[in-house]
């Protein structure tokens, strides 16, 4: 029999279900993301370090896990909410790697108290949840406004990802997935990779420099938005996800929390210059400020948020949504790509 288990918020809400994953208990801010596929990518992508994730998917995990799919190393999400978990293969993985999941989950009426509520600090508890205890449990953790988290996540010290490429690419590891650094080089770049407290100066010896992804809030990474306005103008810079947010920061934009984020691969984002659409894959909670007239180039069409930036008299460009697509639509891909050809023609 699966044991019982439970979700409960730091407001009090309670949504009850079967552990089938570690049966620990485990703190983090709880957000829902809509991606239909990609489970394990969401659970080892490093952005979601210090979350609960709610997977508004009806089923998951019926595609088994693979070694290749993941993002980094290990999981980083704090636990997994799930309406029908499918296994053993997922199952058992979430289990070996510490990771306790919830199945049987009303996830809709999750997801629409997150919503309403917006993203809110919560405890997975085993067994029958004493839930003013567990709730109270929920409101020790940290909130997620003003932690810097990237040096949790980072890279202890520089490493070569691929050695093969006409440009010369260093990534600064805020949280890099590893699907940036595979589009990178497949796309014909040699990339190296660096700890999220590197110098400018090192970097600045590349051809081009991409700002990786990352959990937290931008704005108490002082010192790495100094490093980045220290290079600005210095080497072309290419900014996702965290590393947009920090290149907005550098230029004097304004970064603010989001209610419930953006988090799925379904997100509509329009290209200012031309009104493209496209649909990509995020996973955000904080966003860049609306600045009319400060280098937007795209934005999003839930709630107008600037979703990406090019300053060429910078040589700096970033987007709020991931290129890479890891996984998600293709829509996007082009922006590495042709950053990439571009860095490469100049190195020529």
């Amino acid at each position: 029999m699966t044991p019982p288990a439970a979700l409960v918020l730091e407001d009090g809400a309670v949504f009850r279900g079967e552990s089938v994953g570690a049966p620990v208990t485990a703190l983090g801010e709880a957000v829902f993301t809509t991606g239909m596929t990609g489970y394990q990518e969401v659970a080892t992508d490093p952005s979601f370090y210090g979350q609960i994730v709610c997977f508004t998917a009806p089923m998951v995990g019926n595609y088994g896990v693979a070694a290749h799919r993941s993002e980094s190393a290990v999981p980083h999400v704090r636990g997994i909410v799930m309406r029908e978990a499918r296994g053993p293969a997922w199952t058992d993985w979430l289990t070996a790697h510490g990771i306790p999941a919830l199945t049987g989950i009303d996830t809709r009426a999750l997801t629409l108290h997150l919503r309403a509520n917006g993203a809110l600090r919560a405890a997975i508890v085993p067994g029958e949840a004493d839930v003013d205890g567990a709730a109270e449990l929920a409101r020790s953790e940290p909130s997620m406004s003003g932690r810097p988290l990237a040096d949790r996540v980072s890279t202890s010290g520089p490493y070569t990802f691929s050695t093969e490429g006409a440009a010369r690419v260093a990534v600064v590891d805020f949280g890099a997935k590893r699907s940036i650094l595979r589009q990178l080089a497949a796309n014909g770049a040699a990339v190296m990779v660096f700890p999220y407290d590197v110098d400018a100066d090192t970097l600045a010896a590349f051809d081009g420099v991409v700002l990786s992804n990352g959990p937290g809030d931008p704005e108490p990474l002082v010192s790495e938005t100094a490093t980045v306005r220290e290079l600005l103008g210095r080497v072309p810079v290419l900014g996702i996800c965290l590393g947009h947010q920090l290149l907005a920061l550098a230029t004097g934009l304004a970064t603010f929390k989001l209610p419930f984020g953006h988090r799925g691969a379904n997100h509509p984002v329009v290209e200012v210059a031309t009104r493209r659409v496209l649909v990509t894959s995020q996973n955000h909670g904080f966003a860049v400020a609306p600045a009319p007239g400060e280098g937007a180039t795209h934005e999003s069409l839930y709630d107008g948020t600037v979703e990406g930036l090019a300053y060429p008299d910078l040589r700096a460009c970033s987007v709020q949504f991931h290129p890479e697509a890891g996984p998600g639509p293709h829509d996007a891909r082009p922006i590495i790509r042709n950053w990439v050809e571009e860095l490469s023609r100049a190195a020529a």
